[in-house]
């Protein structure tokens, strides 16, 4: 069976060379006889790899020598609180700016967890369907939050907002090294690896070493704490062994292919190829606006979408074509475009390792589409 390309927003495509090596090693790796999967954390074969996959980080970010990096567990979603948890141990104070499911969820843990969350800005009032301009965050805060881009909606911020002396957090789970970023403008940054750097398994968190804090918020789990993964070097459980070591060959790939710069002039034609072709489309449309589009997600509807409220037959009709262009597109070898239920429509994700060869044939798909069901 040939490979397809996989849409999906996470996991995600990997690229076809770092499975190969996978697939490789899979039985000897470095000729230990023994798979990563089956390797003692604490061993002298797996320390060089989770040694190389941190030296990594820091190099293809630019780390500053005062930020850790851990690699920890429990997805971008157990962030919401160790977040919380850890940094609103002060005034109990934060600030979120809500673009979309995931910042939405993020501030509502924290309330959850007792810290007083503003939201000072959101972009609720369009379906999230652009990211909203703060240029100052002012105030008692503990910390400020932002998710730099929004898998769901396919919004990314454009600019960072400025917050002074208040420590910014950002989930970057989903543009993760997919352009560079200026890691020094934030106190923290978290990614979820499943779509641009490894399975699903393990997260990656780097944060300013003076918020490693003895006291975190009271009741602070030892697992939730990040003085206990920042203390010992993320081994202070068994972490996600062979997702690190397949992160650790993602990075190598994406330094092989020119680092986060190489990354960001891929994704950006892939990006522009195909906001081209839906901008000048009479069928399809993007649903984010100019200025906050995603290079890494890109939600799109039809004609038949744009009905009134309350139209049941039209309703019915935007569904039946909807499910017959994810059904036929899977049919084609273009897998994973369903969009999100909050969105509707189709989605297609692009993360570093699909292809402009897959972009293409996805367009070449919805030209033909478009003119079988006119």
């Amino acid at each position: 069976m040939s490979r397809v390309y996989n849409f999906s927003a996470g996991p995600s495509c990997l690229p076809e060379e770092v499975l190969k090596e996978c697939a490789a090693e899979m039985l000897d790796y470095n000729g230990t006889g023994q798979s990563v999967m089956e390797m003692s954390h604490r061993s002298k074969a797996y320390e060089p790899i989770i040694q190389d996959a941190e030296s990594m980080v820091r190099e293809l970010m630019n780390v500053p020598k005062n930020y850790k990096v851990l690699f920890l567990q429990g997805g971008g979603s157990t962030q919401f609180a160790m977040v919380a948890q850890n940094l609103g141990n002060k005034t109990g104070k934060a600030a979120y700016i809500e673009t979309g499911v995931w910042a939405k969820k993020a501030a509502q843990e924290a309330a959850k967890l007792g810290i007083d969350v503003t939201t000072i800005a959101s972009s609720k009032d369009k379906n999230y369907s652009y990211i909203p301009r703060v240029e100052k965050i002012t105030g008692e805060y503990d910390y400020a939050y932002i998710c730099l881009n929004n898998t769901i909606m396919g919004t990314h911020y454009e600019y960072i907002p400025d917050s002074g002396n208040i420590p910014l957090v950002a989930d970057i789970s989903s543009c993760v090294l997919s352009e560079p970023l200026d890691v020094s403008k934030f106190a923290l940054l978290f990614a979820g690896a499943q779509k641009n750097l490894a399975p699903a398994g393990v997260t990656l968190v780097i944060i300013r070493e003076d918020l490693i804090t003895d006291s975190p918020r009271a009741g602070t789990p030892t697992m939730l704490t990040y003085k206990t993964h920042a203390e010992n070097d993320s081994m202070y459980n068994t972490p996600p062994c062979y997702t690190i070591y397949v992160l650790g060959k993602v990075l190598h790939w994406i330094k092989k292919n020119g680092g986060a710069e190489g990354m960001a002039k891929r994704n950006k034609e892939k990006a522009d190829y195909l906001y081209d072709f839906l901008d000048k489309s009479d069928f399809y449309h993007a649903t984010a606006e100019k200025g906050s589009r995603s290079l890494m997600n890109v939600p799109f509807l039809t004609k038949y979408s744009d009905y009134p409220d309350g139209d049941e037959a039209a309703a019915a009709k935007e569904k039946e074509i909807n499910d017959k262009f994810v059904k036929s597109a899977a049919a084609a070898g273009l897998v994973n475009l369903k969009g999100h239920r909050l969105v509707g429509g189709m989605r297609a994700s692009i993360y570093n390792a699909m292809s402009l060869d897959g972009v293409k044939a996805l367009v070449d798909f919805m030209k033909k589409f478009a003119e079988e069901v006119r």
